[in-house]
C-alpha cells in the first residue's frame, strides 16, 4: 500500500505551493494533445447482484456515486479488489478509510495509492491530477461543496481519460447529482447472526438494499440486495 501526503502533490513551502501546482497542472495540460483513451464498456463490481442491476457494472470514463449512511464502503471494497487485480486504485481519503477492511475484500494493497486529504481544494486539486495523469483506471473520492463548474471538469477529465471516479457521499448535493452519470445509494436491511441470538449469537454480516437513483442508460427505481459476510462466519 502507497500512502502519499497531499502535500507531495504540490511544494511543502506555502509561499510556493500554487506556482508547483499550477507548473504542474501545465505539465499535465501538455497532454491534452494526447488522443481519449476507448472506453472499455463497464467495470464490474464482483457482486453478480449489483453487475446484473448495472448490466455489467460502473460505466467507464465517468463518474458516479455510493451514497448512504452504511454498506457504501462494503460496495467500494469489493470494487477496490476487483480492480488492484489489473492496476493501481486510488483512494483520496479524508479520515473514512479503514485499510484492513480493503484486505478483507480481497484487495492488493500494494496497487492501492492513498492520498489523506483535508480540505476541499486538495481534494479537488488531488483528484483533478490523478485523473490527468492516467495511473489509475480506478478513483475514489470523498463528496464535498464544489462548483458546478468543477464537477463538470471532473467529469470531463474523467471520460476523456477513461477514468472510473466514484464519490462516496451520504447523500449527492445538486451539483453533484448533475454531473454523476450513475447514483446508487445504498441501506441496511437487516443484522445477519450466526448461532443462537441474543447473548450467544455473533454478527456473521449484513444485507444490503441497493437503489439505483440515476443511469445514464436505464430507468431509476431498480433495486439489488446484496449480502455480505463476516470473513469470521461460516
Amino acid at each position: 500500500m502507497v500512502a502519499l501526503a497531499a502535500s507531495q502533490l504540490s511544494h511543502p513551502e506555502p509561499g510556493s505551493r500554487r506556482e508547483a501546482f499550477e507548473a504542474l497542472k501545465a505539465e499535465l495540460s501538455a497532454k491534452a494533445s494526447l488522443p481519449a483513451l476507448p472506453i472499455e464498456g463497464t467495470v464490474a463490481t464482483a457482486i453478480p447482484e449489483l453487475d446484473r442491476l448495472l448490466a455489467g457494472g460502473f460505466p467507464s470514463g465517468s463518474v458516479a456515486t455510493l451514497e448512504g449512511s452504511t454498506g457504501r464502503w462494503s460496495v467500494a471494497a469489493g470494487l477496490v479488489a476487483a480492480m488492484t487485480r489489473k492496476g493501481l486504485v486510488a483512494i483520496l481519503d479524508d479520515g473514512a478509510l479503514y485499510p484492513p477492511d480493503l484486505a478483507e475484500a480481497g484487495a492488493c494493497l500494494e496497487r492501492v495509492l492513498i492520498v489523506p486529504v483535508r480540505k476541499a481544494l486538495e481534494i479537488a486539486r488531488a483528484a483533478d491530477i490523478l485523473l490527468r495523469s492516467r495511473i489509475c483506471r480506478l478513483i475514489l473520492m470523498p463528496a464535498l461543496a464544489l462548483r458546478d463548474s468543477i464537477w463538470t471538469r471532473l467529469a470531463t477529465l474523467a471520460h476523456r481519460n477513461g477514468v472510473l471516479l466514484i464519490v462516496m457521499a451520504t447523500r449527492a448535493g445538486a451539483a453533484l447529482s448533475a454531473a454523476v452519470e450513475l447514483r446508487l445509494h445504498c441501506a441496511l436491511e437487516r443484522i445477519i447472526m450466526r448461532g443462537t441470538h441474543g447473548l450467544w449469537g455473533s454478527f456473521a454480516g449484513f444485507e444490503l438494499c441497493i437503489d439505483l437513483r440515476k443511469h445514464k442508460h436505464a430507468l431509476p427505481g431498480r433495486q439489488a440486495r446484496v449480502r455480505a459476510l463476516s470473513s469470521m462466519s461460516s
